[in-house]
């Protein structure tokens, strides 16, 4: 059997872009093993929305197979000689009959060399209540019961998958042309980078970020809420920027977790970990926390870490 090896197809005449990996066919000819993506999560949570999102960018897109068939779809696309360099696949509890073999063609896929993700589409329960009011559609897990029932039971089930997915988006307070900026930032470029990182400032008072992977807390610091000369303005003001780094210990805390950071950055890659969530927090998510992702976004992407900043909470007093 050969040994694989990396491979990358420049764009010539309006061709997509991709990054594959080469390997022989039976017959000898060398093949490019299609990139995947999974995409999966709570029913109501914006699935259809990433897929089609997906497919605007040129991947194909596959919704509800059975996960057994992924594999054999996987090595049609290789003989497809580069015509299908990116799979996106839609699994959900629609196909639960299935869902249980999901893990088992992960593995294979694993062992093929396959370069997949799995992106997870998260939302509250009061987020999923209402959208399935809103269209007068019962929860495919409810059966005779209320829609809550319906998802207390898909959250169950899709417990495992969640805790081993690369990418988790709640989509809790965002519409659907803000979901697209969200999976535009993450599959549009034509290179995948090591890691990406989102830093995430928020307000302790409107809730944790969901979807974080590391939080926060920047609530020691003064808050410039008291200051009234700073108190219209946000963490974006130099003003207001100057006053946080100004007060004791801010330095130090910001140094700190930039170094925390870079260790934490150098194991996700040695894990193959390509996204994280960094949630900073204030209490209100408009002076301390934006100040601090701020710097704290300066310092990844100083370290080769692409990264995106949202200020979630900022304009919501």
């Amino acid at each position: 059997m050969s040994t694989p090896r990396e491979t990358q197809e420049t764009e010539r005449d309006g061709a997509q872009v991709s990054t594959g990996t080469m390997r022989e066919s039976d017959q000898g000819e060398s093949t490019a093993i299609p990139e995947l993506v999974i995409i999966s999560g709570m029913s109501g949570a914006g699935r259809s929305t990433a897929a089609k999102c997906l497919e605007d960018l040129g991947w194909f897109v596959v919704d509800n197979i059975p996960p057994e068939l992924i594999p054999p779809m996987v090595e049609l696309g290789a003989r497809s000689q580069g015509n299908v360099a990116r799979i996106a696949v839609v699994v959900d509890v629609r196909g639960r009959r299935f869902f249980d073999n999901l893990k088992e063609s992960l593995s294979t896929l694993d062992g093929q060399n396959v370069r997949r993700r799995v992106v997870f589409l998260e939302s509250s329960d009061e987020a999923l209540v209402r959208r399935f009011e809103s269209v007068r559609r019962p929860h495919p897990l409810q059966g005779d019961g209320r829609i809550v029932d319906g998802i207390v039971a898909e959250r169950d089930l899709l417990r495992e998958l969640r805790g081993d997915s690369d990418l988790v988006i709640d989509t809790s307070s965002l519409n659907v042309h803000e979901l697209r900026a969200k999976m535009d930032a993450q599959f549009a470029g034509e290179e995948v980078p090591e890691l990406r990182a989102t830093v995430m400032s928020f307000g302790f008072k409107y809730g944790l970020p969901v979807d974080a992977d590391m939080v926060i807390d920047c609530r020691f610091i003064p808050n410039p809420h008291w200051v009234p000369e700073l108190r219209p303005f946000t963490g974006l003001n130099e003003e207001v920027s100057n006053y946080v780094f100004s007060q004791p210990g801010s330095k130090e805390f910001l140094d700190g977790y930039a170094e925390l950071l870079r260790l934490v950055a150098e194991g996700y890659r040695r894990e193959g970990k390509r996204y994280v969530t960094i949630a900073v927090g204030c209490t209100g998510g408009k002076h301390r926390s934006v100040a601090m992702s701020e710097k704290l976004a300066r310092r990844l992407v100083s370290e080769g870490v692409e990264t995106v900043v949202v200020h979630r909470d900022m304009g919501r007093e």
